[in-house]
C-alpha cells in the first residue's frame, strides 16, 4: 500500500485520541486511494455518474460524499464493503488501525445543532436522531473555522474506536448560520421521513415510535371500524385524509384546544398515489407491527379468495402473482387474506402456484419466506418516527411545522 511508510510505528502503549485522529487522515487518504483503484472502477464510476444526473455535472462536495459513502456503505457481492476489504488487505496494521477502520462502517448521516464548541471537538445534537455527539475531524480545529455554537452542519459521522462518544468527520461537512433554522429544520423532517432508520438510531425514539403507532392504530380502528378495510380509491382518499386531520388535532401540543375553524396544514392533506387512483378497490391495512399500508386492487384478491372458482380469470391470478413478485410488498396481504378466507386458501394457493396438493397450514410460511425472504430478515421497526423536543422547537418556526412524522 503507498501510505504504509507515512504510518506511525505501532506502539507497545495504546495510541492517545489525538494520536489516533492523526492516524485516521493517513487511513482515509489510503482508503480513498484504495476505491479508486481498478478493482472497483466501475462500480464507482456508476455511482458517481448517478449522482451526476442528466447533465453529467458534479460537484466536488458532492463527489466527496459519492466516494464516502461508497467506501464505507457500498455492499459488494460477498456482502462486505469496501473499507472491510482495505482492512483485510493492510496486513501491517496495528489492532487499533483495524479496529478503528471497521468501526468506520457504522456511518451517521445527521443534520446536526451545534451545541457547544471547544478545543478541537464540536459538541452536535443530531436533530434527527436527537443524540449528542463529539465531533473532531482528522484536519484538526481548522475544519470548524466559522462554526459557532448555535449554527448548523450537515455531514456524516464515523466512531474513533476504541475512544467510546466520539466521533470523525467522514467526507465533507456543510455549515449553515442560526438563522437558516427553520429550513434545516424541514431537511431534518424531510430525511427522518424518507429514511425512519436514521431516528431509530436512537433505541428511546423506537419505544415512542412503537407507542405512537399503537395510539395511532386505535384512532384507526376507531375512525374506520375495523385495521383493514376494502374502499374505492375515492371514498379512501376521503376517509384518509379525515383520519390524517384527526390525528393531527390529537397529537398536537394543544390537543384538546384547537380551534376547529383553524385550517389543516396543505402538506399533511393525504393525496393518494397515481397508480392507486386509476385502481378498482384499495385495501387499507393498519397492521400492529408493519403499520398502515395500502394495496392496489385487493378487492380483486379478496374475491379470488372468496370464490376458488376465479382462478380461471387471468386477471385475478396475474393480480396475486404480481403481489408475489413485488419486492415492496411484505408477507401481510397473503396471511391476511388467509386468514380471512381458511376454507379456499389451499384451493387459490395451489391452483395459482400451479403446485397441486400445498395447504397453507403446512407449505405456506415456507412459500411467503421463499418469496419474501428480506422481510422475515428484517428486525421489526414502527411505522411512525417521533421527532425531538428541539427538531419540534424549529419545526414550529417554519411555516408548515411537522411536529411528528408518518
Amino acid at each position: 500500500m503507498t501510505d504504509s511508510a507515512q504510518l506511525p510505528a505501532a506502539q507497545d502503549r495504546p495510541p492517545s485520541l489525538g494520536e489516533l485522529i492523526d492516524r485516521s487522515a493517513v487511513l482515509k487518504r489510503g482508503l480513498v486511494q484504495y476505491v479508486q483503484g481498478p478493482r472497483f472502477d466501475r462500480k464507482l464510476t456508476a455511482a458517481l455518474l448517478e449522482a451526476a444526473g442528466t447533465d453529467r455535472s458534479l460537484e466536488e462536495s458532492t463527489a466527496v460524499s459519492v466516494i464516502d459513502q461508497f467506501a464505507l456503505q457500498h455492499r459488494l457481492p460477498d456482502g462486505r464493503t469496501p473499507v472491510e476489504r482495505y482492512a483485510d488487505a493492510r496486513k501491517d496494521l496495528s489492532r487499533v488501525e483495524r479496529q478503528m477502520l471497521l468501526g468506520w462502517t457504522d456511518v451517521v448521516e445527521g443534520v446536526f445543532e451545534i451545541r457547544a464548541k471547544g478545543g478541537d471537538a464540536l459538541v452536535l445534537l443530531n436533530l434527527i436522531d436527537d443524540l449528542e455527539y463529539r465531533t473532531y475531524s482528522n484536519m484538526g480545529r481548522k475544519a470548524f473555522r466559522g462554526m459557532s455554537r448555535g449554527g448548523f452542519v450537515i455531514g456524516r459521522l464515523v466512531p474513533i474506536a476504541p475512544y467510546p462518544g466520539t466521533w470523525l468527520v467522514s467526507g465533507g461537512i456543510a455549515s449553515f448560520r442560526k438563522a437558516d433554522g427553520p429550513q434545516i429544520a424541514q431537511l431534518a423532517l424531510e430525511a427522518a421521513a424518507e429514511h425512519p432508520a436514521l431516528v431509530f438510531r436512537n433505541p428511546d425514539k423506537i419505544a415512542q415510535g412503537w407507542e405512537q403507532m399503537h395510539r395511532d392504530r386505535e384512532a384507526f380502528i376507531a375512525c374506520f371500524g375495523a385495521d383493514q378495510v376494502v374502499l374505492p380509491p375515492a371514498d379512501a382518499q376521503e376517509r384518509i385524509d379525515v383520519f390524517h386531520r384527526h390525528r393531527w388535532q390529537a397529537t398536537r401540543p394543544e390537543a384538546g384546544k384547537h380551534d376547529p375553524t383553524e385550517p389543516f396544514p396543505a402538506h399533511l392533506s393525504f393525496r393518494l398515489p397515481e397508480d392507486l387512483q386509476a385502481a378498482d378497490t384499495i385495501g387499507i391495512i393498519y397492521d400492529a407491527t408493519e403499520g398502515m399500508n395500502l394495496y392496489r386492487d385487493y378487492g380483486l384478491l379478496d374475491a379470488l379468495y372468496t370464490d376458488p372458482a376465479l382462478t380461471s380469470s387471468r386477471r385475478h391470478t396475474d393480480l396475486l402473482r404480481s403481489y408475489l413478485r413485488d419486492t415492496s410488498i411484505s408477507p401481510l396481504p397473503f396471511q391476511r387474506l388467509a386468514e380471512a378466507h381458511p376454507d379456499t386458501v389451499d384451493t387459490v394457493i395451489s391452483k395459482v402456484l400451479r403446485k397441486p396438493g400445498s395447504t397453507w397450514t403446512e407449505h405456506g410460511e415456507a412459500w411467503l419466506r421463499r418469496r419474501k425472504a428480506e422481510f422475515y430478515e428484517r428486525e421489526p421497526r414502527p411505522g411512525v418516527s417521533v421527532i425531538g423536543d428541539r427538531l419540534a422547537e424549529l419545526a414550529a418556526t417554519a411555516a408548515d411545522p411537522r411536529p411528528l412524522l408518518p
